[in-house]
Formats: structure tokens, sequence, C-alpha cells
């Protein structure tokens, strides 16, 4: 194409394209195609406005169209719909009717604070990691496990953060991180059960841990004013002194945290720099030495090999009380390392949580752990394990003696046992070796209150911070007030005042000892998750896992899980199980409200994987009789119309066996509209606790639809096997084709070996037009809106799931059912739709609009809706949201409720491989069907074979353990019926009795009864009408009645004469169940 021929478009990116003038010929008129040059680029500024616009309406890949899948957004930022490229549709713009949360925080009031990797994560990790431990327990480690044992636990200890915290990368990096730090990991990964309950322990557990380091900050407190200050005290110099310091600290420290982040990160790094300095006045001592007697009096003898020597080994002993071998002393130590997620429980207010948590917590680590290995060095090379600390005894044998063999420091002066010797000095009996030990003791202490103050800002930060993301997940009852936020921050002042008001009361108790190891095993717990979830996520395989952060390996991540479970039982078993039993509670109480949620967790992920293995797997297991169970297709048309139907085939399958609901629609409809009417299915078996799938067809008519329902449904050897339907009431008013199409599906499904059952009650399975649709439109900005309407202002990108979680947030408009209406199922060419006592027309083929709009389902929600499905009884509302009549309500709900004491006459007439016995046995397993008991009738051949036959069947039902009432034998059953039976039998078929054969051509084959087919099936027919006849003698009072479906043999018998037949059969009686196996066992009396 040569420069003359073609058009020259520069895009932002600094690239350009060429287009074809002759594309835009019709538009020169329109625009002016004035050129510009510019650094050697060409363009024309026609082309500026929009390459979408003028070229095509492709839109080019843009991070808009993937952020924030539950908002709606501008109609401009929209990715175009497959209907807008495939049909060439033309879709108006919405304008925006939600925010993005995102652009929102941008206009709000106020400097909004964000932190890069090494103020918000590296600073953060390692005030928590060099904590008051450091202090305080790394000499008492070395003299309990010695030098070689206390590297060892060192290296234990950090393999287990190293794992978890690269375990923790991968999760933070597999996409954008936002507020709530670990437990937003956990619960986007592992789903809200998991994540709620991991939350809501984290913020009990940060909240009471602020009040843990404020008493260790008073504590360290006393001690200084004890050895530097002549014992000076407020009150007592013991609790009460920590009341009133802890108080005054937290009050401070809420202070700090509602003024903003910023003010709390300047804390923490004077913080951090008066930690760092503590730690260089400690090597600087350590090479210093002992600057006179009486500190190597009390242990610190400076440089000595043969201190060295006799440190290197353990001398594990008892200390208050408790005899600590190797693991007691790693169950002390590791606590010293769980500040790893103390940046990431800020991941709200980093720029970049991604980036900055893998590099701050990971370099974290690194700093800390040389410091821990270095410093037991220093220890073990100058400090004794035991020393009395007599200055005066020290100097008299210090020129005649070897150093180690001075009684100072030998039994001599003080005893070892913790028999209540004298010692009070030394690695194994005083924790202010490294104030002993520093160029200046009161900087060790400012060393001590730095890590206990910033440890305790960190735990009051962190857990408001992380009690907002649960709060604004609604995981929980009653907290939802703390989701909010002030200011440009979103800070959670309602959970400042919470933690504090915890914390206070801790302080208050003063002495919290006993649940220091309950708060590590909180963590521990925490951590396992972590490392479960990216073990978990890495196992599955999900397409969606593509982690950033690629140094990590599932298996090591499980092995760190495993580690982290097996360190909370080292530290204490007992807190271990309260834990766990913590945790179990929690997960069942979130897992039991079913949260509205739904975040792509792997365990999400994880169902469809088992359920795939599962149904792969039950391709090779062979079928055999025991292991028969009935899988229903009900043809239901929308699940919410045909309510009893459906309760009773959920009655045979109770959620162990497959129950499909089939619905056959007009087509063709949009993809749209066959979205929007199965996300209302789900919704409605959903709320009714019916375990069922869903599948719809179009079709022109129900037979046709149905033929593809039997061929479609199911999944490998996850078919189902039975084909039930209501009865059709208005078989003789409806349209002839609307029957025969009816009568064809029973054919359909026999042809493909389909057992079929067919249900009918007096009042009618039909009740769309008397029941409130429970899906209405919605109201966006107030205005009354279409389902299409709304449809179009969601994200493309949204899942089905996705797109109900946004529905569920909109407002209800009530009493507007219109655009549904045309979604009820009707009969394909009208006739009677039925609303009467026998309104149960089958499910057909809507009326459907063709129109490319998009039905939109939505849950009603709120304390109204909650309490109208608060009990069985209030399931349903007649339109406008009206209570039901009582009648009507007990008929809806008739297979939901117990059935009185009665029967179920089981009428076995014939061998259909025993599904006609299965059926009714199932029921009676069933809690509604409990108080009912089987009667069986069957055929006698011969009237003097009637005892024979009777004690022919009760041995059968015997061998097959099918306990029973009664067995009764019909032994007249060809007998000629009465006349009146007969005369009410014509008068059936009366309209449908063709004159003569000429009537009967090609089209209207089937739909007419011919004099020779009456003549032909004159025996069945009175075999029919002597059945109706025993049924009233016999069975009008039963609870059920179930018998064999009479076969519609091809070509022999019409559509009106076997409808009359069924008519015959089941007008006016009790619940009709009419059944035909596929004429194979299905029953069996081996083991």
């Amino acid at each position: 194409m040569s420069n003359a021929q073609a058009d020259t478009i520069e895009l932002e990116s600094g690239s350009r394209i060429q287009v074809a003038s002759a594309m835009d010929s019709g538009d020169e008129g329109h625009l002016s195609p004035t050129t510009h040059s510019h650094s050697n680029s060409v363009y024309e500024t026609r082309y500026q406005k929009s390459l979408r616009h003028y070229l095509t309406r492709e839109a080019l890949p843009k991070e808009s169209h993937y952020r924030n899948l539950n908002s709606i957004v501008d109609g401009g930022n929209v990715r175009p719909t497959l209907d807008d490229l495939h049909n060439n549709t033309f879709r108006e713009q919405q304008q925006s009717t939600g925010a993005d949360p995102e652009a929102q925080a941008t206009n709000l009031r106020g400097k909004v604070i964000k932190f890069g990797w090494i103020e918000g994560v590296l600073m953060r990790c390692l005030l928590n990691i060099w904590g008051v431990m450091l202090f305080l327990r790394v000499s008492w480690m070395v003299g309990q496990a010695g030098l070689l044992y206390s590297l060892m636990i060192i290296i234990m200890a950090n393999i287990v953060t190293v794992v978890t915290t690269l375990s923790m990368s991968a999760v933070a990096t597999n996409g954008r991180i936002k507020g709530g730090g670990v437990y937003y990991m956990i619960s986007r990964s592992l789903g809200p059960e998991f994540g709620g309950s991991i939350g809501l322990m984290f913020t009990l557990a940060n909240s009471i841990a602020a009040a843990t380091y404020i008493i260790g900050f008073c504590d360290s407190l006393q001690d200084l004013l004890k050895y530097y200050f002549n014992n000076a005290q407020i009150v007592d110099g013991a609790i009460n002194d920590t009341r009133i310091v802890g108080t005054i600290t937290l009050i401070a420290v809420l202070a700090l945290a509602i003024v903003g982040m910023d003010w709390v990160t300047r804390v923490q790094m004077g913080l951090l720099f008066l930690l760092i300095g503590s730690q260089i006045d400690f090597v600087i001592g350590f090479f210093m030495g002992p600057l006179d007697n009486l500190e190597r009096s009390q242990g610190f003898v400076g440089m000595s090999s043969g201190v060295f020597s006799h440190n290197f080994a353990s001398d594990f002993r008892y200390f208050d009380g408790v005899h600590y071998e190797f693991f007691g002393v790693f169950g002390v130590f590791f606590p010293a390392v769980t500040g790893i997620v103390a940046g990431a429980n800020l991941s709200g207010d980093l720029k970049d949580p991604g980036s900055a948590i893998p590099k701050g917590t990971l370099l974290a680590i690194g700093i800390t752990f040389v410091t821990y290995i270095v410093y037991p060095f220093m220890l073990a090379g100058s400090v004794v394990r035991d020393a009395s600390g007599n200055v005066t005894m020290f100097e008299a044998y210090v020129n005649s003696t070897e150093l180690l063999e001075n009684p100072v420091f030998t039994n001599e002066s003080c005893t070892t046992d913790g028999g209540g010797g004298t010692c009070e000095f030394g690695l194994q009996n005083s924790f202010q070796v490294m104030e002993l030990v520093s160029a200046w003791g009161p900087l060790i202490y400012a060393g001590c209150f730095a890590a206990t103050l910033s440890s305790a800002i960190a735990s009051l930060v962190g857990a408001p911070r992380v009690l907002q993301a649960l709060a604004k997940d609604k995981l929980y009852p009653g907290i939802y007030s703390f989701s909010r936020g002030y200011g440009a921050n979103n800070d959670p002042v309602r959970g400042y005042i919470l933690v504090f008001v915890i914390s206070f009361i801790c302080i208050m108790i003063g002495d919290l000892n006993l649940v220091s190891t309950l708060l590590s095993n909180f963590f521990l717990a925490a951590y396992s998750l972590i490392n479960f979830s990216c073990f978990h996520a890495s196992l599955i395989k999900s397409p969606g896992w593509r982690p950033s952060f690629t140094y990590y390996n599932s298996w090591v991540s499980l092995v760190g899980g495993i580690l982290c479970l097996i360190v909370m039982f080292l530290i204490d078993w007992k807190t271990a199980l309260i834990t766990f039993i913590v945790i179990l509670t929690l997960y069942l109480f979130v897992a039991y409200r079913k949260p509205d949620v739904n975040w792509g967790s792997s365990t999400q992920a994880q169902t469809y994987v088992s359920a795939l293995k599962s149904t792969l797997d039950l391709i090779t297991v062979e079928e055999h009789v025991k292991n028969y169970r009935p899988q229903l297709l009900v043809l239901t048309g929308p699940p919410g119309t045909r309510p009893p139907l459906l309760d009773f085939a959920q009655s045979i399958t109770k959620n162990i066996s497959l129950l499909a609901c089939g619905h056959v629609i007009q087509g063709p409809q949009t993809q749209r509209v066959r979205n929007s009417l199965t996300r209302r299915a789900y919704n409605w078996l959903t709320r009714h606790k019916i375990r069922a799938f869903y599948s719809i067809v179009e079709a022109n008519n129900l037979e046709e639809g149905s033929r593809n329902l039997f061929q479609l449904v199911g999944l490998g050897k996850l078919r189902p096997n039975i084909v039930l339907l209501g009865y059709k009431s208005n078989w003789a008013k409806c349209d002839r084709l609307e029957l025969r199409a009816y009568f064809n599906t029973l054919h359909e499904a026999l042809d493909m070996y389909y057992g079929v059952a067919i249900l009918r009650v007096p009042q009618g399975l039909d009740y769309s037009q008397i029941v409130e649709d429970e899906d209405t439109p919605v109201v966006m900005n107030g205005n009354e809106t279409t389902g299409a309407a709304v449809a179009e202002e969601i994200k493309r990108n949204q899942s089905a799931g996705q797109l109900s979680q946004v529905f569920k947030r909109k407002k209800i408009r009530e009493n507007e059912q219109d655009f549904w209406k045309v979604l009820k199922v009707c009969p394909v060419a009208g006739g009677e739709n039925g609303t009467g006592s026998e309104a149960s027309t089958p499910p057909g083929s809507p009326q459907a609009e063709r129109a490319g709009t998009a039905a939109v389902t939505t849950e009603p929600s709120g304390v109204e809706a909650l309490k109208r499905r608060a009990s069985l009884a209030n399931l349903y509302r007649g339109p406008g949201g009206v209570e039901l009549g009582k009648d009507v309500l007990n008929n809806i709900t008739t297979f939901r409720r117990k059935q009185k004491k009665g029967t179920i006459d089981v009428w076995w007439l014939y061998d259909d491989g025993g599904l006609t016995l299965l059926l009714p046995y199932i029921l009676t397993t069933r809690s509604q069907w409990s108080n009912c008991t089987l009667r069986v009738f069957a055929l006698a051949n011969r009237k003097d074979e009637l005892d024979m036959e009777q004690r022919s069947m009760a041995n059968l039902l015997a061998k097959f353990r099918i306990d029973y009432s009664d067995v009764i034998v019909i032994p007249d059953v060809a007998k000629k019926a009465a006349e009146s039976s007969r005369m009410e039998f014509d008068q059936l078929i009366e309209d449908f009795k063709a004159k003569s054969n000429v009537e009967i051509d090609k089209e209207n084959e089937g739909l007419w009864i011919s004099e020779a087919e009456l003549l032909g099936q004159r025996e069945k027919t009175n075999r029919h009408v002597r059945l109706r006849e025993l049924l009233l003698e016999n069975s009008r009072e039963a609870s059920l009645v179930v018998m064999t479906l009479p076969m519609p043999r091809k070509n022999s018998v019409s559509a009106p004469l076997y409808m009359a037949w069924l008519e015959t059969l089941t007008r006016d009686m009790p619940p009709f169940l009419l059944i035909r196996g596929n004429q194979t066992s299905v029953l069996t009396f081996y083991s």
C-alpha cells in the first residue's frame, strides 16, 4: 500500500497503523483531513478522537475492562458484547450508575497515604521480629539449649517463617491485594469459611497481643526504675502501677492511630532507630568486655574459649517449675519470629502490595536471621550459665584458680538444681544479660521499650483493618458497622475503639501469661492456612493461579503448613486443641450461614476438579442392579411453576440421587435470556433447598424439546434413567397438536429406554398464575428499569455468579412482574394454561419475546424477605405479596408436609423390571411418608390360582426385603365393566371419534380415534375401565396410588384414546403416580 493510498494513525503508545483511505471515503465531507507532522510521525487529526469509532466496534485491551468485576461501570469503558459484534446490533451506551470504589477513594477529602516496601513492610516486620524476645529470651535459650541446639532452634524457626513467607508472597502476587492482610489472602484463596474464622481470630488475637506488649513495656519500665532509680514506684510497684502506666500508654497509642498512618509510620521509624541503637550498644559492649569485677561476678567475663566450650553443649534444667527439653525451648523462642505478617496486615495502605510484601518480608527475615544467629555466638563466648554476683569471693579467687573454677561460678556459691539456690545471674537465671553485656545499660531498656511499643502499635493498627475487611464481607452478623472508614485513608476508627476496649480490659487483668501461648497458636494457625492455600491453589492447577512471585514450591508449602501445626503442639498441645476447636466452630458457623460471596477461591475450583474426577471415575464403574438409583429428569419448565411436581421428585432422590429439571422454550433466544433463566431457576432451587440441576433447550414444541433433553441431559453415567412429568389435565380441550406433542414425548422417552412416570394430583400441579414470581426487575437511580437495561450496564466479562452478586445488591421494585410474564410456561399453541383444580399442564414452550434483551433475576433481600421465607408456610405468596389461602398453600406444599397415617397402594399390574414397586418403597423410607405402609395389588392369571398367586407375590416381596402391610390379588380384571363406567368412557372420547376414515389423513394421524382402533383396543379399554372400578373400590382413601403405566404401543393407539385411558384411571382419585420401567431389573434378591 503506497503512502498516497493509506492514512497513518499514531497511537498513544507511539506505534503507528496504516488504514486504507477507501474505508473512510464516505466521511471526506464530514471531517477535515488535516495532516500534521511531528517528530517524523505522520497522522491525521480526524483519527485522533477514537480508533474504535471510525474503524471497528472492537475495543482495544484496557485495564478498566478487567478491574472491579462487581461494579457497574461507565458505558464508555464497557467492552462490546458478543451480540454487538456477532449480531451487528446497536446498543445505546448507558451512563454510570455505580461508582468504582477505587475512583471514590481519590475523591475523599484529605491526603491519601500509601507506603512503599521499606516503610510499609520492611520496617514493620523488623520491629515485630526484633521484639522483646530478642532482649529477654535469647540469652536464656543459649543457657538452656547450648549454642549448638540454639542455632538449630533458630534455623528451624526461620525455615517455618521463610516457607510461610514464600507461600504468602505467591498468594499476594496472584492478583491485586486489598485491605485485610492475612484475612484477605486466606479468604480469597480458601474461601469465606477459612478466611472468616482466621479473620475473627486474628482480630481478637491482635487486640489481646496489644495489651500483652503494653504490659511487657510496663514490666521493663518497672525494672528500669528498680535498678537505676532506687526502686522508684507510682503506687505499689506491682500490678496497680502496670494498670496506670498501661492505660496511659494505650490511650497514647490509640491517639496516634487516630491521628493517621503517616504519624504512626514516623513514630515507628523512630522506634526502629532506637531498637537498632540498642543492638549496637550490645555489640559495642561485647567487644569492650567487662568494665569491672562486679560485671564479671555477675557472669559477663568477656570473650573466652573456655566459656565458649562450656556453653556449646546443652544443660536443660527446671525453670519456673517446668523441666525444659529441646522442643520446650523451641516453643518458648518461636514467637520471636512470628512478626512476618506485620506488613501484610496493612496491605490496603501499600502502594503495590504484590511487590512490597515479598520484598520487604523476605529482607526483614534475612536481616533478623543474621542477628539471631550472631548474638548466640557472642553470648555463648562471654557469659557463664550461673553466677552469684558475689564480688568479694570473685576477687579472692580471681588470680589463684581457672576462671570457670571460681566459686562464684560453681556450686560452692549457688546451686543450679532448681531447689531454691542463690544464683541470680548468668544465662540460665537472669533475663537482663544483654543489659549486663551492653556498653550502656539504659539503652537496652530503651530497646525493650521500642520493641514492646512498636509491637503494640502494630497490633492496635493492624487488628481494626482486618476487622474492617471482615465486616465489609458480612461474614458475621452484627459487625457490619465496623466496615465504615473515615478520611482519605478510610481509617477504621470504630475498629480502633473496639480494640482499645478489649486491650483496656486485658490491661486491667494485668497478667496475660495464660493466653500468651494461645496467641502464638492463633498466629501459627494463620501461617498454616497461608501455606495450605498456596499448596491447594497449585495442586488444582486452576488457570487463574498465576502468581508473579515464582520462587515457591507447592510441596514445600505443604511441608511448611504441617510444620506450623507441629509447632503449635510443641508449644502447648492444650492450647493447640483449643485453637482447633475455635477454628472449627467459626468455620462451621460461617458455612452454616452460607455467605453471599463469590471470590473464585481454590475450594471452589476444587469442587469442580473433584466433581470431574468422580464423574470420570464413574464411567469405569460397572453397573449392578444392587446399586441402581432412580435418577430423575423432571419436565418442570421453570421450577417455580410446578412446586408439587418438583417436591415429589425431591422426596424420591433426596440429595442422594440425580435430579434434573428440564425446561423447553421457543427459540431462538439470546444467550443472555438463557443465562438469566438458568440463574433464576437455580436461585429458586437454592431458596427452596432442592438440590437439582437445571437444563434449558430451545425447540418448536414439547416433543422436539423433550427429545433434545433426553439426549443431552447428563454426563457419562451420571444421566437420568426416569422421566417424570405432570399429567396433562386439559388434554381434551387443548390444541390437538399440543396433545400429540405430549403423547409423542412418552414415545421419545421409551424409545431411549427411559423409565416413564406421570404424576397427577387432584388440585393440579401448575401454580404459575397463583404464586407470586419471586424474581422482579431492578430499580436503578430510583427509576423503573427493565432487566435489559440493567444487563447492558454490567461488565461484559462477568460470570453468571458474579452477575447474581451485583443484582442482589440492587433495590427491588415491588409489584412489577411484566418482564417475566413473557417467560412463563404456557401451551405451545394456545389452549388452557390452567389455574383451576385440575390445572396441571405439562411443561411446554413459552411464548418468549424474541428480543436481544437479557432477563435479570434478583433475590428479595432485607428483613421482610427473610421473614417471608422463615417457615414453610411463608415460602409462597400470591401476586403482590398477598398471603395465600390455607387450602391453596396446603395444595402447593402437599409433598413437603408429613403425610398422615395411611397407605400407599401399589398396583403392580405388569412386570416392568420392578420400578413400579421400588419407587413407592423408597418413598416409605422418607420422613414425609414414614407413616404410610405399602399395600400391593397384583393381577391373577386365573381365578382358581388366586391363593397361589397371593403366596407367590408375598414370597417375592419377602425375598426383595420390602415391608408391606397387605398383598391383594385381583382375579377378575378382565370382567366386563359396568355399563355406567363404559358410558363415562365413551363420553370422554366422543369429541375425538372420527366420523369416517377419510378424516384421518397423514397430517391428523394419531389425533382422532377411528372405529377400527376402538374395535382393536376394545379389550384394553375394558380392562382400564374395569381397573377404575377396582380403584374406586379399594384405593379411594389411599394417601398415594402407584400403578404400572399402560404401554403406549406405537402405531396401535392414538393420543386421545391413550389419554382417555389415563383419565379413566386417575380422575377423582388421590395423588396418582403412573410408572413404567424400561423392562430392566431394578430389584434383586441376591446379596
